[in-house]
């Protein structure tokens, strides 16, 4: 703490980005800062939420680096997130992607639905934050517009062609100017709405009808109507037909929300929600949202962005290179209320189910560092055996971070150097194999270990981890009751119980790792377990593989019969014969 201290008053009085780090050298939060001296030291002076307390527990460690200006600093904090992913810069952890309609460009080009922009010369058209709506806009163009459908060009004509959504390349001539007039016809109504189509489409009905078409003139009518539906979803909000998005947040308790309205050619076509843990200024924040949204996200830019007067529109701009606007008043300021507006019902809406999942997650952690008197357990690794009365053993670990379930993390192990049933060797193998390839490979190591078994298992970990690597660990255990039910929690050596509440967050977070870990080594058991019921001589010969393995023994019902059978009986079920004389040879020296 006194390096912090040292570290604090030397800090310059210049833009940048810092790293926090934790006691492992894990960087835990990057942020930027106009004037770093006062941004860092902000979070070790004065009063916080529990937020950025529980942040600031776990710093013992910073870096900086000093850049020339506030953009270069926004840029670089951007960079650094998606370098170290660290686990308080949550809000890039969000990875939605959202369909975008798509003109190719081909010689013959198709529309597509698609949540991948590409530079390839394609012209796009979105996002459609609805995927719903994205479709529907694509089956109503192919009614209107019969551009290529195949990915690949038929040798005839397809069905597209037969219902009219295809003028059939494949086969007959179309022209670029036929083509370019389809395309124009799609990105006039993709950008200024549907009025010049629906005239179009209405004198073609009436000329059906006069010329006595009445089926063509029917189908003309029923995609008006299916286009005056599907536009009367929008909700119209600015008459200038400008592509532009709305940012809007609110903020409580170190939570934030953010809400961004799409609106193309004038009309509001959806909305999106992202709500996170933020640990500086709200307004700086959202700049690092949005920064992330088009630069790395690679959301397409509109032609106009909307932001309230909080943030440093210059600044955005720059960023951006977009036109970023703080509207006063009219329609785009009410345009700009109703989604703050929104922001705020979908905070208020969210915080009652944040404050219950931080309570059987955080606290819960909070709380059983506390009951076991040591540091808050953020990284809990738990491990299981499971065996057959000594045959096929194995071991599983898994990891919950932040009190939740952390799958990319879990492992699964095979026993190799133990012979017969003997959980507490079983044990002592899978805990020395795991924390030697940790401390190997320099990878962050757990706070807590956690042991699904009672005295003699936690001895045989705590063996390797205190006296074979020298590590300080906490060690505990989980004993079960005659149910098979997590009755107590087992610490220290001799072991003993630590009191927990039995209705606790506390306890039903261990119940939970019990489980977790439990099912995970039995799941992973039965395969093994399954696979080795299911090896024979078979396995040994070249060319035949699991799926030849089953057909044979379908077709035999047993070694011994497919042994006493003819090399022309194994051909017919599709076995090549220089294998079906391999198989044989292999079944006699066998016998």
């Amino acid at each position: 703490m006194s390096q912090l201290k040292e570290k604090l008053t030397i800090l310059p009085n210049q833009p940048g980005c810092y790293l926090m780090k934790d006691r492992q050298g894990t960087i835990i939060y990057v942020g930027k800062a106009k004037i770093l001296r006062n941004r860092v030291r902000s979070y070790f002076t004065g009063s916080h939420d529990a937020k950025t307390q529980r942040l600031v527990s776990e710093i013992v460690d910073f870096e900086y680096i000093v850049t020339s200006s506030n953009i270069e600093a926004l840029i670089l904090e951007m960079n650094l997130i998606k370098k170290h992913d660290p686990k308080y810069n949550v809000m890039l952890k969000d990875d939605k992607t959202y369909p975008y309609l798509k003109i190719t460009n081909e010689k013959h080009p198709r529309l597509l639905t698609t949540r991948q922009v590409k530079k390839d010369g394609g012209k796009y058209f979105g996002p459609y934050p609805n995927a719903g709506a994205a479709n529907e806009t694509k089956k109503l163009l192919d009614r209107i517009y019969p551009l290529r459908k195949c990915r690949n060009m038929p040798d005839s004509v397809c069905l597209y062609y037969h219902i009219g959504q295809c003028l059939a390349p494949c086969v007959y001539e179309v022209t670029d100017e036929q083509n370019q007039e389809m395309i124009q016809g799609i990105s006039r109504f993709l950008k200024h709405g549907h009025s010049e189509v629906k005239e179009t489409l209405t004198e073609r009905m009436m000329k059906a009808s006069e010329e006595l078409d009445f089926e063509r003139a029917k189908e003309i009518r029923d995609t008006i109507s299916h286009m005056d539906a599907i536009i009367e979803k929008q909700k119209m909000t600015v008459n200038d037909h400008v592509d532009r998005d709305v940012f809007a947040f609110a903020y409580d308790k170190g939570w934030m929300c953010v809400q961004v309205f799409f609106v193309r050619q004038g009309k509001l076509i959806e909305r999106d929600v992202s709500l996170f843990p933020f640990y500086k200024e709200a307004s700086e924040d959202l700049m690092t949202f949005v920064g992330q949204f088009y630069l790395q996200k690679q959301h397409i830019k509109p032609q106009e962005i909307l932001v309230p007067s909080e943030v440093d529109a210059d600044l955005m701009n720059e960023l951006l290179e977009v036109k970023v606007l703080v509207p006063k008043r009219g329609p785009k300021k009410d345009l700009l209320d109703l989604a703050s507006e929104n922001a705020q019902v979908a905070l208020k809406e969210k915080f009652s189910l944040i404050e219950k999942d931080e309570n059987r997650t955080i606290h819960a952690i909070e709380r059983l560092g506390k009951a076991m008197d040591i540091a808050t357990p953020y990284r809990i690794e738990a491990f299981d055996n499971s065996n057959t009365q000594g045959t096929d053993p194995v071991s599983t670990m898994i990891t919950f971070l932040d009190g939740k379930p952390s799958r990319k993390d879990y492992r699964k192990y095979k026993i190799k150097t133990v012979e017969g049933p003997d959980d507490y060797a079983s044990m002592r193998e899978v805990v020395r194999r795991r924390y030697i390839r940790l401390l190997k490979e320099d990878l962050p190591l757990p706070d807590l270990i956690v042991i699904d078994g009672g005295r003699g298992q936690i001895g045989a970990a705590q063996e390797v981890i205190e006296d074979e690597l020298g590590l300080t660990i906490p060690v505990c255990g989980l004993a079960k009751d005659e149910k098979h039910r997590t009755s107590q929690l087992l610490k220290g050596s001799p072991p003993v119980v630590i009191p927990l509440e039995r209705d606790s967050q506390e306890f039903y977070l261990l119940q939970r790792i019990q489980d977790e870990v439990h099912r995970f080594a039995i799941t992973f058991h039965r395969t093994v377990r399954s696979k080795t019921f299911f090896q024979s001589v078979l396995d040994d010969i070249p060319g035949v593989g699991s799926k030849r393995k089953q057909t044979l023994l379908k077709h035999f019902g047993s070694v011994k019969k497919m042994k006493d059978a003819e090399v022309e009986e194994i051909v017919k079920q599709g076995i090549p014969q220089s294998v079906a004389e391999a198989i044989l040879s292999k079944l006699n020296e066998e016998s």
